[in-house]
């Protein structure tokens, strides 16, 4: 299995021509909760791939990450549309930079799940820190939306093991909303397609790509979402 560690320090261009390659999810967000005007927090922004479609609309936008590299192609990104309602910080999910009850919406790309695995001691520990955080810098009436993965390289969900008993944890003790959907990659080739599978997702995948001749490798995502209580 490639070392994303890595990826997300010194391959961050390559990482963000992939996830260039699937649909926008500002529409599918705003169905949830319509961000237009609001104090909009990115977690595990990576490089920018919600940060940069919700700024345009958004009050404002902080993206936070724990990859300073990640967040430089973030910032490039921001600073070519002409935006100043953006910043971009260092983080740690569970400890993030920011006051309480600043922030109308959060959301959380692909990046709580590498604390969250049932392979990572301690994970419900973090999961719970981390979920407190979030809540801490949520206003009251405040929406808390969290994506993951639920499988690459299959057309019907089917999410690592490793990570079932972290999505169980959110719906059953934590009573999060949730659906799934498809977010498939859209390559220009079948060579494209295989390369990109095999620079992030491994050997096996990138065989599989090659074997059904998939130039749309199909990728299966989950949302979760919470909305915090008004003020009475």
């Amino acid at each position: 299995m490639p070392d994303h560690t890595d990826i997300y320090r010194n391959q961050t261009h390559l990482y963000d021509r992939m996830i260039s390659r699937q649909p926008d999810l500002a529409e599918r967000i705003d169905r949830i909760r319509p961000h237009e005007g609001l104090d909009i927090v990115d977690l595990g922004a990576g490089t920018g791939r919600l940060t940069a479609v919700l700024a345009p609309k958004a009050a404002s936008v902080t993206a936070l990450d724990a990859s300073s590299s990640m967040l430089e192609v973030t910032a490039s990104k921001l600073r070519r549309t002409g935006l100043t309602n953006w910043r971009c910080t260092a983080a740690d999910h569970r400890s993030l930079p920011l006051a309480d009850d600043s922030a109308d919406l959060l959301v959380c790309g692909w990046s709580l799940c590498y604390l969250a695995g049932s392979d990572v001691p301690g994970w419900e520990a973090h999961v719970a820190q981390a979920l407190a955080e979030m809540r801490r810098v949520l206003r009251p009436g405040g929406t808390l939306l969290l994506l993951e993965t639920m499988g690459t390289g299959t057309e019907v969900p089917d999410p690592p093991a490793f990570l079932k008993p972290y999505y169980a944890l959110l719906t059953q003790k934590y009573c999060f909303a949730h659906e799934t959907f498809r977010l498939d990659y859209t390559f220009e080739s079948l060579k494209e397609a295989e390369e990109t599978a095999r620079f992030f997702f491994g050997e096996d995948l990138a065989a599989k790509t090659t074997r059904n001749n998939w130039v749309t490798l199909p990728e299966c995502a989950g949302v979760w979402w919470l909305h915090m209580p008004a003020e009475a």
